[in-house]
């Protein structure tokens, strides 16, 4: 099926010249423009305070060093020149719009007739507000959308000031909160999964799932950012942001249909279902060394590592524990969900493998880093004449199955999906500040960090907290 194509757009990029738009922004919208993806019709204006001002053909050299260092598309040839033709610079400050101002209305006119907004606002968390005020009082809020990054507040209270000040300007049908892990093709194959094949929905709740693992460890530390991290930590950037996201998506209800509303509506009951976090259930970490990163204090309790519990009290879950890890400085770098199903009743063959520890022969393991894989993991009998079980496993892999060129990467898919007015993939207001609120018992009073060393799986304790089950990473050695 053709993919539907954008209406004609201006897409306006805050931050034109930072890290996100280089790594990520720059590179994505030309893989669009190459791809035939983009709106018959488009200009992009790169946008920065004016101090990081840069003429048309520096945003273009900026765009094309871009895009050869981090693009899957190498800036060359017809689609590389129609594609910087379209690339100006406009620079704003809260109390001067008037060049970006400038900028837009050339753009459109280029364009002709009615084209519509989109800015994206790779800024840091903090000039949100401020942003999208200047959008409210230039006019440029007119017939536009906003896509928003994380994190989107770091308390209830700031989250719900934020969706004040956003919803003064734009209605939340415009507002797109961006969350590069719901764009992975390997997550939305989440949905697939559970509701396309009969043989699983069936079994996808408490009388035959055991507990349920969401595993995102990072081996790189925090590379630089530690005026960020040291003021925000694992928790509130990869915890609520990331991996809450993705359990609404393993857990929710199956939607009425695959549009916006609906899928959002049963992410949203998942949510609700939530339990406020229980601090007993809780691990926070930091790996030693990152007290000696420049701009960290000596004495931080900024946690680089968490582990947690999560009950989804409803009808499908209740009693099923999720567990969530994530870290900076681990073993391995991984993103994966591990079901873990109950074993028979009746258990009439010997099993002396650690497959009788905790069931290790029966899970549906999800490997959600693009491409990705789904492993089922079984126990089958081994060749000899004693009836003896032994662990066995089936691996479908994308890459083997289906053209990598067909897939767009995270911010590929959602930048497409905010032009195309699909909020399916972006998180809504409600349910930003739900997670906050089932987050504050911990925020409140959060256990002291445990130290763990960089390329270990975290503090010693977390085999604790998943007791009388283990970790399925380090891959249920």
């Amino acid at each position: 099926m053709k993919s539907p194509r954008p209406d004609d757009h201006v897409i306006i990029l805050f931050g034109a010249t930072g890290d996100l738009a280089r790594r990520k922004l720059l590179p994505g919208l030309f893989h669009l423009a190459k791809a035939g993806l983009m709106p018959q019709n488009y200009q992009i204006v790169g946008s920065a305070p004016a101090q990081f001002a840069l003429s048309d053909d520096d945003f273009r050299k900026h765009a094309k060093d871009a895009v050869r260092e981090f693009g899957s598309s190498k800036p060359a040839g017809a689609a590389w020149d129609a594609f910087a033709s379209a690339l100006h610079f406009g620079a704003a400050d809260p109390k001067d719009p008037g060049p970006l101002v400038a900028a837009v209305q050339a753009a459109e006119k280029e364009i002709g007739g009615k084209a519509r907004r989109i800015f994206h606002l790779a800024v840091p968390p903090g000039a949100f507000g401020s942003v999208v005020g200047m959008l409210g009082d230039s006019g440029l809020a007119e017939n536009a959308r906003v896509i928003i990054e994380k994190p989107f507040g770091t308390d209830l209270a700031s989250a719900q000031a934020l969706n004040k000040q956003v919803h003064a300007v734009f209605d939340e049908s415009q507002v797109f909160r961006i969350d590069h892990f719901l764009g992975k093709e390997s997550v939305d194959n989440i949905l697939a999964l559970r509701f396309a094949n009969g043989f699983l929905e069936p079994i996808w709740h408490r009388d035959h799932i055991s507990h349920v693992q969401i595993d995102v460890p990072e081996t790189i530390g925090i590379e630089g950012r530690a005026a960020f991290f040291e003021g925000t930590g694992t928790f509130r950037d990869m915890i609520v942001t990331h991996l809450f996201q993705v359990l609404g998506f393993v857990a929710m209800e199956p939607p009425t249909s695959l549009n916006a509303k609906s899928l959002r509506d049963e992410k949203q009951k998942v949510f609700e279902a939530m339990q406020p976090l229980d601090v007993a259930h809780v691990v926070r970490g930091q790996y030693r060394g990152f007290r000696a990163e420049p701009g960290v204090s000596p004495k931080s309790q900024t946690e680089t590592f968490a582990a947690l519990r999560v009950q989804v009290d409803n009808w499908r879950w209740a009693g099923v524990p999720f567990y969530l890890r994530t870290g900076k400085s681990l073993g391995e770098r991984r993103q994966t969900i591990t079901v873990t199903l109950k074993g028979p009743t009746l258990r009439m063959f010997p099993v002396d493998t650690r497959a009788s520890r905790d069931g290790w022969g029966n899970q549906l393991v999800i490997d959600f880093d693009d491409p990705g894989w789904i492993a089922t993991r079984f126990l089958a009998k081994e060749p000899g004449p004693a009836m003896r079980l032994g662990e066995a496993e089936m691996t479908f892999r994308y890459a083997d199955s289906f053209l990598r060129a067909h897939g767009l990467e995270g911010y590929e898919r959602l930048i497409l999906d905010a032009m195309l007015g699909d909020q399916s993939l972006f998180t809504r207001s409600d349910g930003i500040e739900r997670l906050w609120e089932i987050s504050a018992p911990l925020l409140e009073n959060p256990p002291p960090v445990e130290l763990y060393s960089p390329g270990s799986w975290g503090p010693d304790s977390i085999r604790r907290l998943i007791a009388p089950h283990r970790w399925y990473l380090p891959d249920g050695h």
